[in-house]
C-alpha cells in the first residue's frame, strides 16, 4: 500500500511507520518536526513536514496516498487550552476525511483512545459501551469520533475507528514512569491496586492497525484493539517487579488523600499554565478500572496478539536498560 501515518514523532506513530516499511508498504509520515522523526523512522520512511490544523500540509501529504492512518493528538498537558485540543483532536479528523477524499484516498484508519468509555464497571466492556470521558483529552478524543464518522458519510469515504487499551514497548515513555520506579524500587502503590489495567503491545497494535486497512468489512467499523491478557493494577506491578528482579513496592498510601492534593495542584498551577507535580488523573490509574473485550477485532479482522504481558514487560525493560534509562 501507499500509506500517509500522521504523528511519526511520536512512540506509537514511528512504531507503525516502521512496521508498515517493513510489511513492504510505502510509507510517509507527516510530522510537525521533520528532523526529529526521521531520526525515529529511519531512512525508509518519507517524512514530511505538516500540521493536522493546516489543510494545506496536509493536501500536499496525501498525494498518491491509498491510506491514511491518523496517529497525532493533542496529548495531555497542562499548557493547550480546550480549544487546541478541540482544533487537533476533533476537528482535524473531519477535515483528514474530507481532504483525503478529495485526494482519492480510499480508506482512513483514525485512532482514538478506550478512554472514551471511562471507568469500566462492569468489566469487560465492548466497543458498544457507554461513552463516559473523564478528560479533556479524553472527551475531546469523542468528538473527533463523532465529526470524523459524520464527515465519512458525508462524502462517502471509508472510515475505521480503532480504540487501543494502554499502549507500551520499547520507545515508550509514558509508561516509564511506571515501569522505571518499580524497577528501581521507588514505586508507591495507592491503593489496594484490585482495578483492573489493559495493556496493548505496540507491535500487536500496528498489526491490528494494518488489518484495519486491509480487511474490507473494516469500512465503518469500529474496533478496540487490546491485548488478550486483562491484569489487576497489583498483578502489573508483580509482573513488573520480577521482571526486574527486584522487590514489590513496600510503600502503600490511601487513593483518596492524595486525589484530593491533585485536585488542589491543579487548581494552583493549571492556571499558571505550569505541569501540577501531582494530577487527578494521575491518580485515577490507581482506582479507574480498564478492561476490554477485543473478539470484534479477533472475529471480524483476525486480529491475534502474539506478545504476553510478561514477555512484553521484560522486551521493554530490556530497551530501558540499554538506553539508560534505568
Amino acid at each position: 500500500m501507499r500509506v500517509l501515518v500522521t504523528g511519526v514523532s511520536g512512540f506509537t506513530g514511528s512504531c507503525l511507520a516502521r512496521f508498515l516499511e517493513a510489511e513492504g508498504d510505502q510509507v510517509r509520515g507527516l510530522a510537525r518536526r521533520p528532523e526529529e522523526a526521521r531520526t525515529l523512522v529511519g531512512p525508509g520512511v518519507d517524512v514530511v513536514g505538516g500540521d493536522l490544523t493546516d489543510v494545506a500540509s496536509l493536501e500536499r501529504a496525501m498525494v498518491g496516498v491509498e491510506v491514511v492512518f491518523n496517529i497525532a493528538a493533542l496529548f495531555r498537558d497542562a499548557g493547550p487550552s480546550r480549544a487546541e485540543f478541540h482544533a487537533v483532536n476533533a476537528e482535524a479528523v473531519a477535515t483528514i476525511v474530507r481532504v483525503a477524499k478529495a485526494a482519492g484516498v480510499r480508506r482512513v484508519v483514525h485512532c482514538s483512545t478506550v478512554g472514551v468509555h471511562g471507568d469500566i464497571e462492569q468489566p469487560p466492556a465492548n466497543e458498544d459501551a457507554p461513552f463516559k470521558p473523564g478528560d479533556v483529552y479524553q472527551e475531546t478524543k469523542l468528538e473527533g469520533e463523532l465529526l470524523g464518522r459524520k464527515a465519512a458519510e458525508a462524502v462517502e469515504l471509508d472510515l475505521v475507528i480503532v480504540r487501543p487499551t494502554g499502549i507500551y514497548g520499547p520507545g515508550d515513555r509514558r509508561l516509564l514512569k511506571l515501569f522505571g520506579r518499580i524497577a528501581s524500587g521507588r514505586f508507591v502503590m495507592l491503593g489496594g491496586g484490585r482495578n483492573f489495567y489493559h495493556l496493548t503491545y505496540v507491535e500487536d497494535l500496528c498489526r491490528g492497525f494494518r488489518l484495519c486497512a486491509t480487511v474490507p468489512a473494516a469500512a465503518g467499523r469500529t474496533y478496540i484493539l487490546a491485548g488478550d491478557e486483562v491484569t489487576t493494577l497489583a498483578e502489573l506491578v508483580a509482573l513488573t517487579a520480577e521482571a526486574a528482579g527486584v522487590s514489590g513496592p513496600r510503600l502503600r498510601l490511601p487513593v483518596w488523600p492524595v486525589w484530593l492534593v491533585g485536585a488542589m495542584c491543579e487548581a494552583v498551577f493549571v492556571p499558571l499554565g505550569i505541569s501540577p507535580p501531582i494530577y487527578r488523573r494521575r491518580v485515577d490509574f490507581f482506582r479507574k478500572s480498564r478492561s476490554f473485550d477485543n473478539r470484534r477485532a479477533r472475529t471480524e479482522l483476525g486480529f491475534a496478539p502474539a506478545v504476553s504481558v510478561r514477555d512484553g514487560i521484560a522486551r521493554t525493560l530490556e530497551y530501558y536498560r540499554d538506553q539508560g534509562w534505568i
